[in-house]
């Protein structure tokens, strides 16, 4: 690993988001870095305790902050996120986001970058290695519900870890976001073609992979996955909106990234006495053998992807490394 803290203890390298666009990386060596992160988490290396949240009761903004340590990459890094009107249409909000590493090896400090890139990679690789580890073996079909970042990023991460995925949908609201989401996938995968979905219910009838990415407000206008919608054996994956909490509640088998982390961002899913049902295995364990995506095809699984900080420090590690080597970024003084 190439060590890019400076010598001077009160210096940090500074990265923006136009530092961090000019980036060279793969989707392969996101996803390969990612499942590395859980990898070392389920082997005992690496610390990744509960985010502390902060939302007023009028739902103005929303702000979290995490803390973690990367054991396999001696990286310890702090994370924080605001959203400004939070609750209102995404042309509405503002929204800041950031990560502070550290070398564990040295204790000098590495970088201070915008982690809106890391954030848009992280959890799409994510669902694809949630999809890869628990959809039923003969799975061919994939819809993404939602045309914001995430959904997006969605489809390229799914082919790259499940190529032989054959029918991808995409359903939302904004015809910006699905240009984009086609414009991805010709980047990433230009053999490959989205289908446009304008009929929510008979593509989620078709699908064994269905990533619930919508935001709020596209939930409430185009409407969630029902239950009663699912074909045997599918699986859903929660990352913002557009599944019913139902999904969870009446699965077969539960699986999330973290259950703390479910436990306090997916408060909205809980039922009418406030109550979540257990998870049956975690991300982590499943990737490192010891736990199952699933028991058998027809088993319907419901999964729920939370932002672990460990996936967050070790893309920041590689992206620091890789903006160093491209001579991106600008030297600061902050002690």
């Amino acid at each position: 690993m190439t060590t890019i803290a400076t010598d001077d203890a009160g210096a940090i390298c500074v990265l923006n988001k136009q530092d961090l666009a000019g980036l060279r990386y793969s989707l392969a060596e996101v996803l390969g870095t990612v499942e590395d992160a859980y990898k070392a988490y389920a082997a005992g290396l690496s610390s990744n305790p509960r985010k502390l949240t902060a939302r007023p009761d009028d739902g103005r903004s929303l702000a979290y902050s995490m803390l973690g340590r990367d054991g396999e990459r001696q990286t310890v890094a702090f994370k924080t996120s605001y959203k400004f009107n939070a609750n209102e249409e995404q042309s509405l909000q503002k929204y800041y986001t950031s990560l502070l590493l550290y070398d564990d090896t040295t204790g000098l400090p590495i970088a201070l970058m915008d982690c809106s890139l890391v954030g848009a990679l992280r959890t799409p690789a994510a669902s694809a290695l949630l999809a890869r580890s628990c959809a039923r073996s003969d799975a061919r079909t994939a819809l993404v519900v939602g045309s914001g970042v995430q959904g997006q990023n969605a489809l390229p991460f799914l082919v790259t870890a499940m190529p032989q995925l054959t029918r991808l949908i995409i359903h939302g609201n904004h015809p910006d976001g699905i240009a984009a989401a086609l414009e991805r996938m010709r980047e990433h995968h230009p053999d490959r073609r989205i289908e446009v979905s304008s009929d929510l219910e008979q593509s989620a009838r078709s699908a064994d992979i269905i990533i619930g990415a919508a935001g709020p407000a596209s939930e409430k206008s185009s409407g969630a996955v029902r239950r009663d919608w699912l074909k045997s054996g599918a699986l859903t994956i929660l990352v913002g909106y557009g599944l019913q909490a139902g999904l969870l509640h009446h699965a077969d088998r539960r699986v999330a990234t973290s259950e703390a982390q479910m436990r306090v961002t997916g408060t909205d899913l809980a039922d009418a006495h406030g109550v979540l049902p257990p998870v049956d295995a975690e991300l982590p364990d499943i990737l490192a053998g010891s736990k199952a995506g699933r028991e058998h095809d027809e088993q319907r699984v419901f999964a729920y992807n939370s932002g672990m900080i460990i996936t967050d420090i070790a893309l920041g590690r590689l992206f620091a490394e890789r903006a160093r080597a491209q001579q991106l970024g600008q030297t600061v003084r902050l002690w």
